[in-house]
């Protein structure tokens, strides 16, 4: 596979799709200002820019501030997009339905004993004792999956937005393997964490799919977009966008999944590639 800088510019999209962590973000978790730049100009160009990441809403802030026009990122990869010009208002959510998320564990807690878990919902994160909580939350509640899975009355619980799995002893790449062995069938996994942390999402919600809602939704094709990624989460989205670049830290499946390679999120991989863009206007 060729580098972006070897490849011929692209046609000029009409919407750029771009993962956040690993991608967007340098490691330091901040947006360098060459990127900003990119991303602006982009936008002035009259080029939609969203923001798709397995990120939920709450942790927005540290782009919320470069969303211009509709101001919509796609989150929790896919299964909700929010409006970050109105504090991160939810105004799309594809909920993983609590019987689907009790089968996973039940399915799981056989498949790879050891597993905990944690359950993202649109009020937030809560989660079981043995989970590594990456950010400690104040407001969620610890207890076992199924207690938390649990409702008082069908419909009464808030909806769920993922699942997510975490062993302490797998490889990553092995964990997802024997999760989609044994419950692929019953929910979309997938992950983005470089430890063994998986994240389990509704049938058939996954970055692409809510992307794709997106862009019909404006009439944008697949061939009118160009998307970056660089984890196993951004695979489908990078198949289906007409343009696609890894970036050059990306994980092979990534890497195989898209049409170009460009520099490394430290090395502004991203902005390069929407210069090129621009240069070619």
């Amino acid at each position: 596979m060729t580098s972006a800088i070897d490849m011929p510019s692209p046609a000029v999209p009409r919407l750029i799709a771009t993962d956040l962590d690993g991608t967007l973000l340098r490691d330091d978790k901040t947006v360098s200002e060459r990127t900003i730049a990119a991303l602006a100009a982009a936008e002035e160009a009259g080029i939609e820019v969203f923001f798709v990441t397995g990120r939920p809403a709450r942790w927005m802030d540290v782009v919320s501030k470069h969303v211009h026009g509709h101001g919509l990122a796609i989150c929790a990869n896919g299964a909700a997009v929010a409006d970050l010009h109105a504090d991160g208002k939810l105004v799309k959510v594809r909920p993983l339905g609590r019987d689907i998320a009790l089968d996973a564990v039940r399915i799981l807690r056989a498949a790879a004993p050891g597993t905990s878990f944690a359950v993202e919902m649109t009020t937030g994160i809560h989660y079981e004792p043995a989970y590594p909580p990456l950010h400690l939350d104040p407001g969620a509640t610890v207890a076992v999956a199924e207690k938390l899975l649990r409702e008082e009355a069908p419909g009464a619980g808030a909806p769920v937005l993922k699942l997510l799995a975490h062993h302490a002893e797998l490889a990553p790449d092995e964990f997802l393997a024997v999760a989609r062995a044994a419950a692929g069938d019953r929910a979309v996994f997938t992950r983005s964490s470089p430890t063994a942390l998986l994240e389990a999402s509704g049938p058939g919600v996954s970055k692409a799919s809510t992307l794709a809602l997106c862009c019909a939704e404006r009439g944008i094709s697949p061939a009118e977009v160009v998307a970056f990624g660089d984890m196993p989460n951004d695979v489908e989205m990078l198949r289906w966008a007409g343009r696609s670049y890894a970036m050059g830290n990306a994980h092979p499946a990534a890497l195989a999944a898209a049409t170009g390679r460009t520099a490394t999120n430290g090395e502004d991989g991203v902005a390069i590639v929407i210069e090129r863009i621009l240069a070619g206007l």
